[in-house]
């Protein structure tokens, strides 16, 4: 039986019983969120690369598949996901990549998740299979639903299949490091990200700047040249353990925030230690700060902030929703899952 249908089975007879699922995969982003209860609804096998066209960059694969397979794949044609996608986890799914809108240190400048999501098959909580989107970048007018599922942390549907748009592997990288503050590094960064270089990676750890160039050789050795630094000879290295948040930054036990704002922003002033990614725009955080102060002091700035990890005792993992933001959830939520079956209050209580 096609696997999909038994999925559907599930959340059909559940309609009655207004039995609660908690969608998983290999449960390599279980940490993500607030806890769910309620009947597990596996992915697991439900992998496999449906499709894969490597002219026309474009890859269709079912939920379940590990992004391991998915990017020794597109590794064998030289390709890659733009994005750069967290795993934490050896068996990390694409689904639960796709669910919680994940990307990398490559993500301001080659674009997010959901930039290349280009369309998807969706069970919702009315036990319907739908199709949004296709295998072509401009398919649709409308609302873009498959783009919406992206980062909905599954509240308004499983994810069963996910076409995504890829990119050919850069032709040469390099890493350069140089010790400076993290006002000075900011300055550089936000320098840099208005000039023509192929800059794919900017953070700083409180101590170094490292940036990464990706292109033509040429283009990479003419970056480097611009930029006084020290080239790392395992700079590769560097941007995974950034990524799988294997650095020594991440290794600590105290609550770990997410803040998106402006890249120029100056640093917080909020007790505690800071990683600065994406060129300034995303701001890892260690603090005991209360989370009334931490999210005033980043919404007084424009921005948003997340408790990423050891939440503790605090119940509003993400940053709370104004009266019209919720409405619009609500009234999503009511389209996809009008009887609260997925992943309710995944995100937010009651939705």
């Amino acid at each position: 039986m096609d696997i999909s249908l038994r999925l559907q089975g599930q959340v059909r007879q559940a309609i009655d019983k207004r039995q609660t699922f908690r969608i998983e995969g290999n449960n390599s982003k279980a940490f993500l969120g607030r806890p769910v209860t309620g009947e597990v609804l596996s992915l697991r096998e439900h992998h496999g690369i449906v499709s894969y066209e490597p002219t026309e960059l474009v890859i269709t694969c079912h939920a379940g598949t590990t992004l391991k397979e998915l990017e020794q794949t597109l590794a064998e044609k030289r390709q890659m996901l733009p994005f750069e996608p967290p795993h934490f986890g050896e068996q990390a799914t694409l689904g639960g990549t796709i669910a919680c809108g994940l990307a990398g240190p490559r993500r301001p400048f080659s674009g997010a998740a959901r930039d290349f999501v280009l369309g998807c098959r969706v069970l919702t909580g009315k036990g319907d299979i739908i199709h949004f989107g296709g295998e072509v970048i401009k398919n649709v007018a409308g609302y873009d639903v498959s783009r919406l599922m992206t980062g909905a942390f599954g509240t308004l549907g499983v994810l069963l299949d996910v076409s995504l748009k890829v990119l050919p592997l850069p032709e040469h990288e390099a890493t350069l490091q140089k010790a400076c503050s993290a006002e000075q590094a900011l300055d550089i960064m936000t320098r840099l990200a208005g000039q023509p270089t192929p800059l794919s990676g900017a953070c700083h750890d409180a101590e170094n700047l490292y940036l990464r160039f990706s292109g033509s050789r040429q283009s990479v050795e003419a970056a480097c040249k611009r930029f006084e630094g020290d080239e790392m000879e395992h700079g590769q290295r560097l941007w995974q353990q950034i990524r799988e948040h294997q650095h020594a930054f991440f290794r600590q036990q105290k609550p770990l925030w997410r803040l998106s704002l402006a890249a120029s922003s100056a640093p917080l002033t909020l007790a505690g230690e800071t990683f600065l990614d994406w060129g300034g725009a995303q701001r890892w955080l260690y603090s005991d700060e209360p989370a009334s102060r931490i999210r005033d002091a980043v919404s007084a700035l424009g921005g948003h902030a997340t408790l990423f990890r050891n939440p503790g005792e605090q119940s509003e993992i993400f940053h709370p929703l104004g009266s019209l933001e919720k409405q619009l959830h609500l009234n999503l939520k009511q389209v996809f899952d009008p009887f609260g079956l997925l992943n309710y209050g995944r995100m937010y209580e009651g939705l």
